[in-house]
């Protein structure tokens, strides 16, 4: 099973008289990196919150962050009508001591005054509330999971096309490899041939030949790169999400395409290798997405 790290999740409930909003995103990292904004009266619990998304979410860039709407009428700042009250006895008393003219816009001046619209009460996170909040937050993380599995299921059907496409080019390299060494052999006496006065000796030609042929000779990688795609096959149908693995083969896989080419003397069998390459190189930009 493959899961994308690639991932967006959101979720709203509804609590009293606010809106509790929570929206979680990831995108592909080596390790998990969690960047929180979180309300104020959650702070709280930022360290529940960590734990819980870090036992959900193994790797992955993710940015987490939950905050509040309430209605508008409820959340407007009330205005302290005692103290607005005390302010205007106060500034008529200094009026008349001091002869200072009493403002002509009463009402502005005295908003104007500290503490006229500042909250004076303090919110605390009930036991419900929290209970809300934890109810959306385990929607947005369940939410991305969700759509994590839906990338890696694209994601598995791209390697899979590709591992087949990988395989295809293998087997269409052995026409060519069986013909090549009658060409070698054409090629080499033909160049012997056109050096004036040379003579040689048939049997060490020979010989040369079957020691040439061997170093050129590709089946110990065909054989490991056939048991590499086989490999990534199995650990793609793991039950487990192992990207970091998918990895490590996809680089083995290169060297032994990449050992393949430097033994392959056909530009036949070069242009399959560039093929191959070509198919490698999409599984491995992909394969960083997977979890």
């Amino acid at each position: 099973m493959i899961l994308s790290m690639t991932g967006y999740g959101k979720s709203v409930v509804v609590y009293k008289d606010k809106k509790i909003n929570v929206e979680i995103k990831s995108l592909n990292s080596k390790a998990l990196d969690l960047s929180t904004r979180i309300a104020p009266l959650y702070r709280e619990k930022e360290m529940e919150i960590r734990q819980y998304i870090a036992g959900k979410l193994s790797r992955g860039k993710v940015d987490f962050a939950i905050w509040t709407e309430k209605d508008s009428v409820v959340d407007a700042t009330p205005i302290n009508a005692a103290l607005v009250e005390d302010y205007y006895h106060q500034l008529k008393a200094i009026s008349a001591k001091a002869g200072i003219p009493e403002p002509q816009d009463w009402f502005s001046s005295l908003l104007r005054m500290p503490d006229v619209l500042t909250k004076t009460d303090v919110e605390e996170l009930s036991d419900e509330e929290w209970e809300a909040a934890r109810t959306a937050i385990h929607q947005a993380v369940d939410a991305l999971i969700a759509f994590r599995r839906q990338e890696g299921a694209a994601l598995e059907k791209k390697f899979n096309e590709k591992v087949d496409n990988i395989e295809k080019l293998l087997h269409s390299i052995e026409p060519y490899e069986k013909s090549r060494v009658p060409k070698i052999k054409e090629t080499i006496i033909k160049g012997l041939e056109q050096i004036p006065e040379v003579q040689y000796d048939k049997n060490r030609l020979e010989q040369e030949l079957i020691y040439y042929i061997e170093k050129l000779d590709i089946s110990e990688e065909k054989q490991r790169l056939t048991n590499h795609l086989k490999y990534f096959r199995e650990t793609m149908a793991e039950s487990q999400p192992n990207g970091k693995k998918l990895g490590f083969i996809a680089q083995e896989m290169g060297r032994e395409i990449n050992t393949t080419g430097s033994k392959s003397n056909q530009a036949e069998m070069q242009n399959i290798v560039v093929k191959m390459k070509d198919e490698l190189e999409q599984i491995k930009e992909q394969v960083l997405n997977a979890l």
